[in-house]
């Protein structure tokens, strides 16, 4: 297939890239396997039925298949050519993101098995195939709607209903493989930066053995040249580190006004100081501190002006159609005024956050905890739901998302759901065994036990409250009280919550106001405004009702764009903007009483 007709071709892991790198999206061999009896239907060694573009899923319009029905397993089968250049290197295959539980055979062995619909996952084929021939990949995907498991807002019947969206199984991020040196190689590192100390901090971990004599070397640049640069030995710790010290004229800090990128180059050397390993990344100098109810970025107060991003798209459902559209959608969002996003109930692919880290766009990563078949929450049905696997995935997300400066917070659950009077339940277990799994992972970034409803932590960073009161002078009252006493709005009582601390504040979902006129059958929250001018006064006073309270730190609207059946988006499902996205921004560009102070 030539490299023009290869869908989503770009590089899916900007911040960790070689150069001997082989995209394998594009058709493959699919079969749909509803009864999960692939095996001994000898689906592992026959041609399968059907096609599919890899890497939309077969729910999705551009794969090809377009079925919405429910698929308890697909299978997914196609011949490569190792390159004859990789002789005697060490051959990869990687998966960016297959829903939900994968197995994967090459040659008929079986080489890979991986849980969890969001995170990436790898191979090694290098005992099974030879340079310059070809080998046969196949792929089980499994994903059993009945079963409990993290799915975000895939919804659990075969129809969309409520905030409950298609499903997406099997593969719906790219398929790739690389070469690597035989010996060893660098793997992905943790990019630390200290802005009190004007440095980066690089732990560079090692794949293989075989460390003698070799040594690590860390080059940071700019636009004018090499800023800095630190060679540390290989094998004399396990995960060496190395401090890359910027100069005082070259410091440039990462914001949203001014999002700067050093650029980064590692390097693996032998004895003779050749290199036999070389990867690329990059890196921003930023700081996030909590001081009294603000969160500073940089040592400045940045009121967070959020909205709601469900990552979904009309004709490749989690899998946005091309790179452009993942830009794309963070500009609509800065034209209206936003200058960042909860990535809500979804894991977003690597590259959306280049183009946040490139854009200085703020984001929340999260998880999408939600996992039916009910309509999701805790504990709907803990007696099913493993939280040895929840945590195992999360910890996946945030080792995957680390060094990205874009990254602001980390929130595991939302809209949890807890009726437990004075006992102690899994809920609570959950909450805190991702919240510590946060804080053990990442010590330079807030962490908010869960959003809205039913917060349980008194040590989480932050508090937030769901609020969809439409009614201004209602929404205002809330939020009046002089001493930051806010509620946790919800709209059952007997959902209980930890009092507020005292903790940075901030509404993370509100307005969700009904406005599509061409949709009668659409929903959002609240009676709908009456026309255009209704909707624009309904958001001013919204957004001004939280941007003059000097108790708050942000907020987020919902939402980006209509999704489905929801019609509550400031752009349609296709991303045309249903508003005056000029007043929108007017709307929200007055300076926040906490950047005031």
């Amino acid at each position: 297939m030539k490299k023009s007709l290869i869908p989503r071709p770009e590089h899916p892991r900007p911040q960790f890239q070689r150069r001997s790198w082989i995209n394998l999206n594009g058709t493959w061999q699919y079969e749909a396997d509803r009864g999960d009896s692939g095996l001994e239907r000898g689906l592992l060694k026959r041609r399968l039925a059907g096609k599919i573009v890899v890497p939309f899923c077969p729910e999705s319009e551009l794969s090809g298949v377009a079925t919405t029905d429910h698929l308890n397993a697909v299978w997914y089968r196609r011949q490569v050519e190792i390159p004859g250049s990789w002789k005697d290197r060490r051959i990869l295959l990687h998966f960016q993101a297959v829903d939900y539980d994968t197995t994967v055979w090459l040659n008929g062995r079986k080489v890979a098995r991986h849980r969890g619909g969001y995170t990436p996952f790898s191979a090694d084929l290098t005992d099974h195939v030879t340079a310059g021939k070809r080998a046969t990949i196949v792929v089980r995907a499994r994903d059993d709607h009945r079963s409990a498991k993290p799915q975000g807002k895939q919804a659990a019947t075969v129809q969309n209903r409520g905030c409950h969206y298609t499903r997406s199984t099997g593969i719906w991020q790219t398929v790739w493989m690389e070469s690597v040196p035989l010996r060893a190689s660098l793997q992905r590192p943790r990019i630390t930066p200290d802005v009190g100390g004007a440095r980066f901090l690089v732990e560079q971990p090692i794949l293989g053995s075989e460390r003698t004599g070799l040594k690590i070397r860390a080059t940071l640049r700019d636009r004018k040249g090499k800023v800095a640069a630190a060679t540390v030995r290989a094998d004399r710790d396990f995960c060496p580190t190395l401090t890359l010290d910027i100069p005082a004229k070259r410091k440039r800090f990462w914001s949203p006004e001014d999002p700067f990128l050093y650029d980064l180059v590692l390097e693996l050397t032998d004895r003779g100081g050749q290199v036999i390993d070389r990867v690329s990344s990059y890196a921003g100098l930023r700081s996030i501190v909590i001081r009294g109810k603000a969160v500073l970025i940089n040592d400045k107060p940045v009121f967070q002006r959020l909205v709601l991003d469900q990552g979904y798209y009309p004709t490749g459902i989690y899998t946005a159609p091309t790179d452009r559209d993942l830009r794309q959608d963070i500009l609509l969002s800065k034209r209206a005024g936003f200058n960042g996003a909860r990535l809500h109930e979804k894991v977003f692919e690597e590259r959306f956050l280049y183009h946040a880290d490139r854009l200085g766009y703020l984001v929340w990563g999260e998880f999408p905890d939600w996992f039916g078949p009910g309509d999701g929450g805790w504990p709907d049905q803990p007696s099913k739901y493993s939280q040895p696997t929840f945590v195992g995935q999360w910890l996946e997300v945030l080792a995957r998302d680390y060094n990205h400066p874009s990254i602001i917070g980390w929130c595991a659950f939302n809209e949890t759901h807890a009726r437990i009077g004075d006992r102690i339940t899994t809920h609570d277990d959950a909450l805190r065994a991702s919240f510590l799994a946060a804080k053990a992972m990442d010590l330079t970034r807030p962490v908010l036990d869960t959003s809205g409803y039913s917060h349980r932590l008194p040590e989480s960073d932050i508090y937030d409250a769901h609020d969809y009161t439409q009614d201004l002078s209602v929404f205002a009252r809330h939020y009046s009280d002089p001493g930051g006493s806010f509620p946790t709005i919800s709209e059952a009582p007997e959902i209980e919550s930890i009092p507020y601390g005292g903790q940075p504040f901030f509404v993370s979902e509100f307005g969700g106001a009904w406005w599509n006129p061409d949709d009668p059958d659409g929903w959002g929250y609240g009676e709908r405004p009456k026309d255009l001018e209704a909707f624009y006064e309904r958001f001013a006073g919204l957004c001004r009702t939280l941007l003059e309270n000097r108790n708050m730190f942000g907020y987020c609207y919902t939402q980006l764009t209509d999704v489905f059946q929801e019609q509550n988006g400031i752009a349609l499902f296709d991303r045309k903007p249903k508003f005056d996205l000029k007043r929108l921004r007017d709307a929200q560009k007055t300076k926040a009483a906490i950047e005031r102070s």
